[in-house]
C-alpha cells in the first residue's frame, strides 16, 4: 500500500523544538517590492501575510520581546549581489533609497527597533543577527515573512544551525504559488522548526 506523505514521514520527522524562555520575532523583508501590484517581485502571497502579521508585530511590542527587521539593498552596481544577483535580476531594484526597497507602512519599524540589511537570502548569512540575538539572550525566533521557499526557508534552516528554537507562524509567510509555500513549510515542520497557527504563537506571547 502507497503512504502518505504524513504516514512516510512519522515517527522520523515529526519532532518539535518548542519555545525557549526568550523569544525575539524576525520578520523577513516585507517590503513593497513583493507587495506593489505590477512589480516583478508582486505576491498576492505576501499581501496576505503582511495583513497577518500586523496582530502578530502588535502582540510582539506588547509583551516586550526584541523585534528585528530584514530588508534586501544592494549597492547601485549590484557588485555586492554576487551570483544571487545574476540568478535573480529583479532584486536589482532593491537600491538605497528605491520605494520598493523600503518596509511596508503596515509594518513600520519603531526608531528603536533594528533594521538588518542583507544580500542573500538568510538573515543569518554575513549579517550581525546571530550575535545580536545571542547578546540579547534570545533563543527562539518566531519568523515571519517572504518567501517561504527562499529566505523563511533560508532563515528557518540558519537559525537551526545557530543555536535557536524557531517557530514560524503560518499565516505569517507567504510566497508567490501555493505549491512552493506549502512545500517549505511541511518541510520546516518536518526538520528545522515548528509551524504553528498565528493564534497559538500570539497566545503564547500574550501568556509570557
Amino acid at each position: 500500500m502507497t503512504q502518505t506523505r504524513e504516514e512516510n514521514y512519522a515517527g522520523v520527522f515529526d519532532g518539535a523544538v518548542g519555545f525557549g524562555r526568550r523569544p525575539a520575532l524576525l520578520l523577513v523583508d516585507f517590503v513593497n517590492a513583493y507587495t506593489t501590484p505590477g512589480a516583478p517581485l508582486y505576491a498576492e502571497g505576501v499581501v496576505r501575510a503582511v495583513a497577518a502579521s500586523v496582530p502578530l508585530l502588535a502582540a510582539a511590542r506588547q509583551a516586550g520581546i526584541p523585534v528585528v527587521f530584514t530588508k534586501v539593498l544592494y549597492h547601485p552596481g549590484g557588485l555586492n549581489g554576487g551570483l544571487f544577483l545574476r540568478k535573480v535580476p529583479a532584486l536589482r531594484a532593491l537600491v538605497p533609497g528605491a520605494p520598493l526597497a523600503e518596509i511596508v507602512e503596515a509594518l513600520r519599524p519603531l526608531p528603536e527597533e533594528v533594521v538588518i540589511a542583507k544580500q542573500y537570502p538568510s538573515p543569518f548569512f554575513a549579517t550581525p543577527l546571530a550575535p545580536m540575538l545571542t547578546a540579547l539572550g534570545v533563543d527562539t525566533v518566531i519568523l515571519a515573512g517572504c518567501s517561504t521557499s527562499g529566505c523563511i526557508r533560508a532563515g528557518a534552516v540558519d537559525g537551526l544551525q545557530h543555536g535557536f528554537r524557531v517557530i514560524v507562524p503560518r499565516e505569517c509567510v507567504g510566497d508567490r504559488h501555493e505549491g512552493p509555500h506549502e512545500a517549505n513549510l511541511f518541510d520546516i515542520q518536518a526538520k528545522y522548526g515548528d509551524v504553528l497557527p498565528r493564534a497559538e504563537v500570539i497566545a503564547r506571547l500574550r501568556g509570557g
